[in-house]
């Protein structure tokens, strides 16, 4: 980033970013970092790529999905800073797939780190604070607000979230800012997390640098609700007032889920043949290895045999003498 292109949003504050190694955290960071005096807690569970930032960026490796996560984000935290003025929840993860399975475990991992964390996080820093002035900041997303197919976990566990921020407003105290971010669909490694077989994004797709410089700028102002599309805005107000525009648009998103499962049923086709040809080819080399095992077996008699042979002819030939 150009140092003309930097925001002066948010400065000199001691400050905490999850899921800060990727997508709209990673450049919510480089646009942190360059605010002056601000010190950076960057906590991701895979930190290599965190290394090149100066000394103001502390990478910490971290599972937050974890109550043990938290904590230890908190203790490290409080460690560096003391006092933590802004702490920026922004892990998260998707899936998109169609939900027709029965696996406990995989909708519990989405819902500890995208709806279960976040909320601790919020009572932990609660405490943290203890009546001092702090700033809470939530990823949530535009799906957290209109479903969408082939998201039914992902917009469960961010509907979840939205829901948790509207109730706590009602009972937070004074001294927390809450300001939460609604993106649409950004152009990030989101989309290859959400399933190794590429599909086709939700319209429309924004650049996480837009995204990032709208929600620092929301935080700066200490808005409680920053959407970074106006589009999307626009399009909750003509759906609220003509319904069968989010029909129109709910059968365009549902065509490109079948379509990705006729691509999946298509992947999985060629695997199992691919899988079939490599049984097969192993088939063929076993039983040309056992061919050869049974050559060399025979060669091995045949040469064996010779000996023996020739021994018995030396011994004749010893007790002939």
């Amino acid at each position: 980033m150009k140092e003309t292109d930097r925001l002066n949003a948010v400065e000199n504050m001691a400050i905490v970013l999850t899921g800060a190694s990727s997508g709209i955290g990673l450049e919510v960071l480089r646009q942190l970092a360059w605010g002056k005096g601000n010190r950076i807690l960057a906590v991701a569970r895979h930190v290599d790529n965190l290394s090149d930032f100066a000394s103001n960026v502390t990478p910490f490796s971290c599972d937050i999905s974890t109550r043990e996560g938290v904590d230890r984000v908190f203790e490290k935290a409080e460690e560096l800073f003391g006092k933590i003025d802004l702490f920026y929840a922004n892990a998260g993860f998707p899936y998109y797939e169609e939900f027709n399975y029965a696996d406990w475990d995989r909708v519990d991992a989405m819902f500890r780190t995208n709806t279960l964390s976040p909320i601790y996080t919020y009572a932990k820093y609660i405490q943290h604070l203890d009546g001092r002035p702090g700033i809470l900041a939530y990823t949530i997303s535009a799906i957290g607000e209109m479903a969408m197919p082939g998201y039914a976990i992902y917009s469960s566990s961010k509907f979840a979230l939205n829901g948790f921020q509207q109730a706590i407003r009602l009972e937070k105290p004074d001294n927390l800012q809450l300001t939460c971010l609604y993106p649409v669909a950004t152009d990030t490694n989101f989309f290859h997390v959400a399933n190794p077989v590429a599909f086709e994004k939700p319209f429309p797709v924004q650049k996480p640098e837009h995204v990032a410089k709208k929600m620092i700028r929301g935080i700066e102002d200490g808005k409680a609700r920053v959407s970074p599309s106006g589009l999307f805005g626009f399009a909750k107000i003509l759906m609220g007032v003509v319904p069968p525009v989010r029909t129109v648009y709910w059968k365009l998103e549902t065509a490109k889920l079948e379509r990705f499962k006729q691509k999946l049923n298509a992947y999985g086709e060629r695997l199992q043949e691919n899988v079939k040809t490599a049984v097969e080819k192993g088939r063929e080399v076993s039983e040309t290895l056992r061919e050869r095992e049974q050559e060399v077996r025979r060669d091995l008699e045949d040469r064996a045999a010779k000996v023996r042979d020739g021994l018995e002819e030396l011994k004749d030939k010893y007790h002939g003498q």
